[in-house]
């Protein structure tokens, strides 16, 4: 699996990425016909303490592009969100490509 990491306004962060892959790696199991992951990270300022710490997971899998984005005061909620929000669009493309 091929994970490429961007980081826009953050400290590049080997925490981080270890979380990120460490999720991800979950949904690689689960779904075979992944292809490549790219994740973003960003600070967004904001006027409100609950968001701000921005996480946006592109995911590439034959024939599409999947797209996730959470935004909250830890990166580690984002990373969370944004990831079970793709889970949720993999089971949707997994029962397309098994009616076909």
């Amino acid at each position: 699996m091929q994970i490429n990491f961007e980081y826009d306004g953050v400290s590049a962060s080997s925490r981080l990425e270890q979380l990120v892959k460490k999720r991800l790696d979950k949904l690689e199991d689960k779904y075979d016909f992944i292809v490549r992951f790219d994740v973003f990270f960003q600070n967004e300022r904001s006027s409100t303490r609950e968001d701000g710490k921005i996480c946006k997971i592109k995911l590439r899998v034959p024939g599409s592009l999947l797209f996730s984005e959470a935004s909250h005061e830890k990166f580690e909620m984002s990373i969370q969100e944004a990831a079970n929000d793709l889970e949720r669009q993999l089971e949707k493309k997994k029962g397309k490509l098994k009616a076909n």
